[in-house]
């Protein structure tokens, strides 16, 4: 991904609110498993990283990016943008 798609993306990203929250229990299986799904209807999600967790958000974002097979586009904060491109009905166009 080029840093002129990355920019896109976060620039896409502002706009919407965390659909997930990462809480004390960290990663679970179920979790991840959301997220993958909701990759089915959309392209960008942002995750919210609640301030029990004790984990590095940007280790979440990491294992996240990896189980989903997605990429990290940024982590600010407490929160987590990625981005998986939909095959079969593309939504975002990346310049």
């Amino acid at each position: 991904m080029t840093s002129k798609q990355r920019s896109y993306l976060k620039s896409l990203a502002n706009t919407i609110e965390p659909i997930f929250h990462v809480g004390k229990s960290s990663l679970t299986p179920e979790i991840t498993k959301a997220i993958s799904d909701s990759f089915n209807t959309r392209e960008l999600i942002k995750i919210g990283v609640l301030k029990n967790c004790m984990d590095d958000p940007r280790e979440i974002a990491e294992v996240i990016a990896e189980r989903t097979h997605s990429q990290v586009v940024q982590v600010i904060g407490k929160k987590i943008i990625l981005y998986k491109e939909n095959k079969d009905n593309p939504q975002i166009v990346l310049p």
